[in-house]
């Protein structure tokens, strides 16, 4: 699932869930506490993202029982269920997306198969929240992760394009499965609604805008 887009003359591979239009309210669940249940569409993503890493730092395994979630805290177990065929599968919310109008969830290979969904590669679903919120998600600042690369080069190149439009852009390392990675983020916000209006002005350009926790809120 990567994609390729062009930013101010650059053509760049990224890897990331997309973010695009407004999403309302009534799509988001009442709380993250145990309990609360949202119905909406899920999809999946897998091969083009294996051995990448997410939002929250983990690499993505498509082999095990996880998902991206927008706004549920990181870390939270939900139980799917498929609404066509009745089949449910327990996941753990270690990403962030799906940014897609309709769409309340983003299954991993081994989840969306477990729901007997990897063939339609979306169906509709219902969450239920099993456990409750993170009682650091308060402290939490925010950013907009728009690119997640093995080669500098590529993220240096899209920083740069990027710093033409956008205040704050900088390069975030990480080591994981053996590999350094290097995330392009834009902003640093205490807020949510904050990022997510960001995410929206990033969107027009093509680009993945995920929306990530980014340490402690300064």
């Amino acid at each position: 699932m990567w994609r390729w887009v062009a930013v101010v003359g650059l053509v760049v591979p990224l890897a990331g869930c997309g973010f695009s239009a407004r999403r309302s309210p009534s799509q988001l669940p009442p709380a993250a506490t145990a309990g609360a249940t949202q119905t909406g569409v899920a999809s999946w993503y897998g091969p083009g993202f294996h051995g990448h890493p997410t939002s929250s730092g983990e690499i993505y395994d498509q082999n095990e029982l996880t998902a991206a979630h927008q706004t549920l805290p990181l870390g939270t177990r939900v139980e799917v269920t498929n609404l066509d065929n009745g089949r449910s599968v327990e996941v753990r919310i270690n990403d962030r997306g799906p940014f897609v109008d309709g769409r309340v969830i983003d299954l991993s290979y081994a989840a969306a198969r477990s729901l007997g969904m990897v063939g339609p590669g979306t169906v509709p679903v219902r969450l239920e929240v099993l456990n409750g919120s993170s009682p650091h998600l308060e402290a939490a600042a925010f950013a907009v992760q728009v690119g997640s690369f093995a080669d500098p080069n590529n993220a240096y190149r899209l920083k740069s394009a990027l710093e033409k439009r956008f205040e704050h852009v900088r390069i975030a390392p990480l080591q994981g499965n053996g590999q350094r990675y290097y995330r392009v983020r834009v902003g640093r916000f205490e807020s949510r609604d904050d990022a997510v209006a960001l995410a929206r002005s990033v969107a027009p350009l093509g680009l993945p805008a995920i929306i990530v926790e980014d340490g402690v809120a300064p």
